[in-house]
């Protein structure tokens, strides 16, 4: 590797430019900061950018190249900020720390001279190279963090140091590698994986963003597991003119806001309702002043701490004082300017969460720190009070009794409101396949005449338990209509091998059922009742009707509820007037005007089309 002339580098670096990407919050859109990504490599006479550092490194000058392009990534991005909190998150390489030019205090130079606080500037650190002294980077970091520089650990998964890295830093912000987050709506294998440091992170008090986010089901499910944030070309691509760069995108916040309305946030007002505001106090807040307080007596035991723009940085405990309080010489002690003057060193994280975040992310992370103060909320990541475990607890017992509410008395299965929340929430979901699908007992009423309501109780309770079994899946959704009315909703699902269950599940109804008649009537085959009309006749035994709806994953479906209900019950009469008693469309297809005249027109029986039919009939054997 040819080394460079101090002038050769000027020269060179001169030629560097930065773009800027998004990262903004997951459910407004709001741009909470911009992630600075160096440029124009080649034209500056490097292979790569890695390679800029490498020779850096090499030379043994990486930190000054850094100085100079951090100034330069500063001075460029203070054009778009103006006086508005936004952050820059910024790279570390992190082997800057075991360089001999590394010195302390350079950045706060730069901070005063383009007009950033401390709390605008966020480090990023890179897992990609091991690091040859972690004592000696956290003490680096340690003194940035209480500078009150913002940490984020960049690429979580994909280098070295992965886990030490995290337990070390104790990072203000993590943000996911794009490898997990690619496919993510195919892969469980990477579910699981960003789940857990979307939980992990949760439980250290950091946030979480999902890096290389580019489609709209990367988006949702991202949203879906948790993460607090997203950065990638579903937002923006990085961009080097800096009048391209917005501090809100609309675009995200009317996808979260559809999202809401179709059931995903529905528990909003229900955890609003039980957060309680305690002051906090600010991070710049004096020890002396703290001490004061908790001595005095408050109603609180501790506070919370947020920084100029109220984003939260932990609490305080009244716990953390104790030696001093209960000192004679307490107060002078904290007076001493060798423990410095500020809070900094006895604040202690706590999860965060956000306010959109549903009951059962809440519990799921309280309960994995199970901390004594509870949660701090926040909305578009500002401080708004604190859920504390009682009003945890109010949650989840309004939870329950709502769900109660809402079940079916006898099935104790969700029934027409959470239906109807699942069918809302399907029919705006594009990025997945879905199948709706209605069930019936064919015959039911001469077998309720004859045998007794107890009975048809027993027969319902029959057939929700054989759904139950179908519905234990987290992609599934069992719900009781009423009667002898049910629905299962399936989401990405292959059509054959619901048409193949579907027959199974029909054939199984159909052989349990013989077993509530009486031999005699097993035997013959038949049921002699009185139809609607008050006849007697032969009845067949019950079997069951059973119309499958499917949502293709399209980029639109133009289609309300009460349309994809009416096309529904037309299925059903179509399978009531079947051989077979089951049918199959898509809705793709029925919403087109000559599919729909074909549907209607229909009265023949179908068994030989194939899937890509507007109504295809699977014979029961």
């Amino acid at each position: 590797m040819t080394e460079l002339t101090d002038k050769e580098w000027i020269s060179r670096l001169s030629k560097i430019d930065f773009s800027y990407q998004p990262i903004v919050n997951i459910h407004t859109g709001n741009a909470f900061g911009f992630e600075a990504l160096l440029r124009n490599h080649r034209t500056a006479g490097f292979c790569s950018i890695a390679n800029v550092f490498d020779q850096a490194y090499h030379q043994g000058i990486l930190h000054q190249v850094d100085l100079f392009l951090r100034r330069k990534a500063f001075k460029k991005f203070a054009e778009f900020k103006g006086n508005d909190h936004i952050k820059l998150f910024y790279n570390l390489d992190n082997r800057l720390f075991d360089t001999n030019d590394y010195s302390q205090g350079n950045t706060a130079e730069m901070l005063g001279k383009y007009g950033y606080s401390l709390d605008d500037i966020c480090f990023e650190i890179s897992e990609k190279h091991q690091f040859s002294c972690h004592m000696q980077v956290l003490k680096v970091l340690d003194t940035y963090r209480k500078q009150g520089y913002k940490i984020a650990v960049d690429d979580c998964g994909a280098g070295f140091s992965g886990l030490q890295l995290l337990y070390h830093t104790e990072p203000d912000y993590i943000k996911i590698d794009r490898f997990f987050i690619q496919n993510l709506e195919n892969d469980p294998k990477k579910r699981l994986v960003v789940s857990t440091i979307v939980n992990m992170a949760h439980f250290m008090g950091s946030l979480v963003i999902a890096e290389g986010v580019e489609a709209i089901d990367e988006y949702l499910l991202c949203k879906e597991i948790g993460c607090d944030m997203i950065q990638g070309y579903f937002v923006q691509k990085p961009q080097i003119n800096l009048g391209r760069l917005k501090k809100r995108y609309p675009s995200i916040e009317q996808i979260s806001k559809n999202d809401r309305r179709n059931g995903a946030h529905k528990d909003r007002s229900l955890i609003s309702n039980q957060i309680s505001y305690i002051q906090p106090v600010y991070s710049d807040c004096s020890i002396t002043r703290l001490f004061d307080q908790f001595r005095e007596g408050g109603e609180s035991n501790y506070y919370p701490v947020i920084n100029q723009y109220d984003e939260p940085v932990g609490v305080i405990r009244e716990s953390a004082f104790k030696e001093y309080i209960f000192s004679k010489f307490g107060r002078q002690l904290l007076e001493n300017p060798s423990l410095g003057k500020d809070i900094s060193r006895f604040v202690k994280k706590i999860p965060i969460a956000d306010i959109h975040s549903s009951v059962e992310k809440l519990i799921e992370t309280y309960t994995q720190f199970n901390n004594n103060e509870g949660l701090i909320m926040v909305e578009n990541m500002k401080y708004i009070g604190i859920l504390s475990t009682n009003s945890l607890l109010r949650i989840i017992n309004e939870k329950n009794l709502t769900l109660a509410r809402n079940q079916n008395p006898l099935t104790k299965l969700p029934g027409n409101t959470m239906i109807h929340e699942y069918f809302s929430k399907s029919l705006s979901d594009f990025s997945s396949v879905y199948h709706l699908i209605y069930f019936d007992f064919d015959n039911f009423k001469p077998f309720n005449d004859t045998y007794g309501f107890r009975n048809g109780d027993r027969l319902i309770l029959m057939f929700a338990d054989l759904l139950k079994k179908m519905g234990l899946y987290k992609v599934r959704f069992v719900g009781h209509i009423g009667g002898d009315d049910f629905f299962l909703g399936v989401k990405n699902s292959e059509s054959n091998k619901i048409s193949d269950e579907m027959n199974r599940l029909a054939n199984q109804f159909k052989e349990n059922a013989e077993s509530f008649y009486d031999p005699k009537t097993v035997e013959q085959g038949f049921l002699v009742a009185k139809n609607r009309d008050g006849q007697t006749k032969q009845m067949p035994l019950m079997s069951i009707s059973v119309a499958i709806l499917e949502l293709p994953k399209v980029t639109l479906r133009n289609c309300s509820i009460e349309k994809a209900a009416n096309i529904i019950a037309g299925l059903k009469k179509e399978a009531k007037h079947s051989r077979t008693g089951i049918v199959f469309a898509n809705i793709m297809e029925i919403l087109d005007p000559g599919s729909i005249q074909l549907l209607e027109q229909n009265t023949k029986e179908v068994s030989q089309k194939p899937m890509t039919d507007n109504l295809v009939e699977f014979k029961i054997t």
